[in-house]
């Protein structure tokens, strides 16, 4: 049994190729290395350097590694960019995965883990979000995931493809300081980022019908993203049936302010944030229900939200050195 991991040298690949090769399975990474750093993957782990929309490669890899199962990471995940270039996230996103699915089925490889987002959503009115909540995305990202759940779906259906999709709500912290994100799209990332170029963290919106007036999310740390994983994964090959659709977090919400407290206490660093207007399309709540994922994996997160900020600040501060206030 041999996985195929695209992305797989990503910030949550790498964390999901580690898990599963620890875990005694065969992994081979395939990513073109856009945004994947070659280190952060274990000796053990083979990376071939390309994209799922080359079926070619695709194709060549599944027959070299004898490939028997996939799990699908590789996509553009920004969305203020999907924003401004929609047909280019349509095309990596959706194509990159018609042309993998495409590969896949020729192969006769019959197990599929989708990485998906609660992005697929939207904005839902509801205190706890489960997988029977509609669906209405906001972004072409969010189209992209949820467009990409239905092809997974569908190719399981007609090629008898068992299938798992995986909604991952906030991912945050890291598994080694080697390991973390070393992008500033996400809010403990771009809080470090204002931290050490010594300016005060910014709160987008402080209105809002929470009970500190500031955006509530669910966080999950990405080694326990990377554990749900490995059990998906494993679900597949003791044959259990496909199509499987859950969320991925902890249930439980925190709010900016909470968040960016917690930072303080971590960094040492406790400049009062800023307030500044709302951005589109932010959620007042959105939060997993978690009950699917330990009913239907026996999943779920270990690690809280402390641990995911201690973790993503080692690994800050590995990638970046601090900038004295002028």
């Amino acid at each position: 049994m041999t996985w195929l991991i695209t992305g797989g040298a990503g910030y949550i690949g790498a964390h999901v190729a580690r898990a599963m090769a620890g875990a005694g399975e065969r992994v081979v990474a395939l990513d073109d290395l856009s945004a994947g750093v070659p280190g952060r993957l274990p000796e053990s782990v083979p990376l071939v350097r390309g994209s799922s929309l080359d079926g070619d490669l695709v194709r060549k890899v599944i027959a070299e590694y004898d490939v028997t199962g996939v799990v699908h990471l590789a996509a553009r995940k920004q969305v203020g960019e999907s924003v401004d270039r929609p047909a280019y996230y349509y095309q990596e996103n959706v194509g990159g995965l018609a042309t993998l699915l495409e590969a896949v089925a020729e192969a006769g490889v019959k197990r599929f883990l989708f990485s998906s987002s609660a992005a697929v959503y939207g904005n839902p009115d509801v205190d706890l979000i489960t997988e029977d909540t509609p669906c209405a995305p906001m972004s072409p990202y969010g189209e992209t995931k949820l467009t990409g759940e239905w092809l997974v779906r569908a190719a399981g259906r007609a090629h008898g493809i068992a299938t798992v999709c995986l909604r991952y709500f906030n991912v945050a912290g890291a598994g080694a300081p080697e390991l973390a994100d070393t992008g500033v799209f996400n809010v403990i990332p771009m809080v470090f980022d204002r931290l050490t170029r010594g300016e005060a963290p910014r709160i987008f919106g402080a209105d809002y019908p929470t009970p500190d007036g500031t955006c509530v999310r669910d966080y999950i740390h990405v080694a326990d993203l990377a554990e749900a994983h490995l059990t998906a994964a494993r679900r597949l090959t003791e044959g259990a049936a496909g199509d499987l659709t859950v969320n991925i977090g902890r249930g439980e919400g925190v709010s900016v302010r909470e968040l960016i407290t917690a930072i303080a206490e971590v960094s040492g660093d406790s400049t009062p944030a800023v307030v500044g207007p709302r951005r589109p399309g932010d959620a007042p709540r959105a939060v997993a229900s978690a009950e699917l994922a330990a009913r239907e994996l026996g999943w779920s997160a270990r690690r809280g939200v402390r641990e995911m900020v201690e973790s993503a600040w080692q690994g800050w501060q590995l990638h970046h050195s601090r900038t004295p206030a002028v």
